[in-house]
């Protein structure tokens, strides 16, 4: 059960880093720090003073850059492979009892696939808001993916098997959304010639 348990919360917080990259792993690192979170033993540098500085001054830029408009569409296309790398490694850092193979494949698999379709779906929401805000939503959607990272970070640490849910519902969502936005451009200029 304590396997199942570090694979869910490694899910949670690989799916936070398709949100934001640093804000998962400075609340990982507070966590461990506070002696809330359990880190694998080569992973331990993530709670150290050094790599808690990193990542705040990290999260303080990264929040800041995602509410200039041009700079979020540049963050995006650098999160976008950053988010499956930052997903691996940490859900590699916190599953545990497991064999290392094992882990690492299901910290590339799980981690790095579910940090990269939510970073996607995220990229997804900013083109519909600039398309249909011209941009001037943008701010809202950094705010929610702020939100998203904060809240998953947390919840996948404090109810990991509610933060698996919690991320199966958001994909579904977003995907639903897409396909949606899609159909609907699909269907326009057919509509439009008729």
């Amino acid at each position: 059960m304590e396997a199942l348990l570090s694979v869910a919360l490694g899910i949670g917080l690989a799916a936070a880093c398709g949100f934001r990259i640093f804000v998962p792993f400075l609340v990982t690192a507070v966590a461990a720090r506070t002696g809330h979170l359990a880190l694998g033993s080569s992973f331990a540098w993530i709670a150290s003073t050094p790599a808690l500085i990193a990542f705040s001054v990290a999260t303080v830029l990264e929040v800041g850059a995602y509410y200039i408009p041009w700079l979020d569409h540049v963050l995006d296309i650098l999160a976008t492979p950053a988010s499956a790398i930052a997903g691996t490694v940490l859900a590699a850092s916190v599953v545990t009892g497991v064999d290392p193979m094992l882990k690492w494949t299901l910290a590339a698999i799980a981690g790095g696939g579910v940090a990269g379709a939510v970073q996607l779906l995220t990229v997804g929401a900013r083109k519909a808001s600039l398309v249909t805000t011209a941009g001037l939503g943008n701010p809202i959607v950094s705010t929610l993916e702020l939100g998203g990272a904060a809240v998953l970070s947390i919840v996948a640490i404090a109810l990991p098997l509610l933060a698996v849910v919690l991320v199966a519902i958001t994909i579904f969502i977003g995907v639903r959304l897409v396909l949606r936005l899609v159909r609907g451009r699909a269907a326009g200029p057919e509509d439009s010639a008729a």
